[in-house]
């Protein structure tokens, strides 16, 4: 799915997902990332369901500091545990947005764009 995205000038834009991806800044990256402002990494994680705190470390070294996390579920919003959100919040001070990856995708674009210190993790496609 191709995304229409403002200029990319200084940071990170999801241009486009699908097939087990996404095209970020002019890049493919396959499989799972963490999407932030000035960098896109893969994120090696096997599931929703088993995701922990543990899994976002890399978001704490982010300055500025993200305060908002969108994580992009596959293909429809699925819940997260109370417990993860909690953690998140307690450990690294992250609000999270739960929502499919599309919806994840375009508002990162809008937030990013806008200067908000937000950061997002999406799954290439449905968990298992």
């Amino acid at each position: 799915m191709e995304i229409n995205t403002v200029n990319p000038r200084d940071f990170q834009v999801i241009q486009g997902y699908g097939d087990g991806g996404f095209r970020i800044s002019g890049l493919r990256h396959e499989g799972p990332v963490l999407v932030c402002p000035a960098r896109t990494v893969s994120w090696p994680v096997t599931g929703l369901a088993r995701l922990t705190v543990d899994d976002f470390a890399a978001l704490a070294a982010e300055r500025p500091r993200i305060e908002v996390l969108l994580l992009g579920t596959g293909s429809r919003m699925l819940a997260v545990s109370t417990e993860l959100r909690r953690g998140l919040r307690d450990a690294f001070g992250l609000g999270i947005e739960v929502m499919d990856t599309g919806a994840a995708c375009r508002t990162y674009n809008v937030l990013v764009a806008e200067a908000r210190p937000v950061a997002a993790a999406l799954l290439a496609s449905d968990p298992a």
